[in-house]
C-alpha cells in the first residue's frame, strides 16, 4: 500500500516531547507592557489575570495587516515566553552584558529547551502547577523593545540600539501563546513540550 506521504513535496517530522524549566516569570501590572518578577502567576482563558495583555480579544495593529487597524480579534497573545539561552543570544549580539526578560515585556521565561523560538506554532506546554498553554508561533521582535531596552541602559542613540535589537532578535526572540487550560505556574515548575507532527507545507507550484 502507497504511503499517503509519498506524494508529499515537503517534509514530515514526527510528534515528541521534550522537558524543560521555569526561570522566571513576570507581569506586567501597569499601563504598558514592561513587567515585573512574581513567584506565581494566575492565568483563565484570558489570560494571565491582572496583565496589561489579558482579555479573550485584541486591537489589530501591525502585525496583522490583512485587517484594518483596530479590528476586534481573538487574543492569541494573552503571554509573551522567551528562552534564557535566547535572551542571553541577543545581549551578547548587541555586545550588552545582560537584557532583563521585564524591559521586553517577557512573562515567562524557560531553560533547557532547544530553539524555543523555532517550536512550531501549536506546541503546548504543561506546566507542573497546572497551567497549559499553546503557542501561537515566534515573536518577531520590534523597536518598541529595544527603544525599552535602550532607556533602561541609559544608551545614547536609543533609534539605533532599538534597530539593533531587531536585527539580533531574529528568530530568537521567543514565542506568544494563550491558555488552553486554565490554571497557575510556579517560578519552580518543569515544563513538559509536547511537539505535534509537523508537515512542511511545500507545494510544487509549478504542477
Amino acid at each position: 500500500m502507497t504511503d499517503l506521504f509519498d506524494n508529499i513535496h515537503g517534509k514530515r517530522i514526527a510528534a515528541r516531547k521534550v522537558t524543560g524549566r521555569v526561570r522566571g516569570l513576570y507581569i506586567a501590572s501597569g499601563q504598558d507592557f514592561v513587567t515585573q518578577a512574581v513567584d506565581k502567576l494566575h492565568c483563565d482563558h484570558g489570560g494571565i489575570i491582572g496583565d496589561h495583555h489579558y482579555g479573550m480579544t485584541r486591537r489589530a495593529g501591525g502585525r496583522e495587516p490583512w485587517y484594518q487597524r483596530g479590528t476586534v480579534i481573538r487574543n492569541d497573545r494573552e503571554l509573551s515566553l522567551i528562552s534564557l539561552e535566547e535572551l542571553e543570544k541577543i545581549a551578547a549580539a548587541m555586545g550588552l552584558d545582560a537584557i532583563r526578560p521585564e524591559w521586553i515585556g517577557a512573562n515567562i521565561v524557560v531553560e533547557g529547551i532547544a530553539d524555543f523560538t523555532l517550536l512550531p506554532a501549536g506546541t503546548v506546554l504543561f506546566f507542573d502547577s497546572g497551567l497549559t498553554l499553546k503557542l501561537n508561533g515566534l515573536n518577531a521582535p520590534c523597536k518598541i523593545a529595544g527603544t525599552s531596552i535602550a532607556q533602561h541602559i541609559g544608551a545614547q542613540n536609543e533609534a539605533v540600539l532599538a534597530l539593533n535589537f531587531v536585527k539580533a532578535a531574529k528568530y530568537l526572540r521567543g514565542q506568544t501563546g494563550w491558555v488552553e487550560r486554565t490554571g497557575a505556574a510556579a517560578a519552580s515548575d518543569k515544563v513538559a513540550v509536547r511537539i505535534l507532527e509537523q508537515i512542511c507545507y511545500a507545494p510544487d507550484w509549478s504542477a
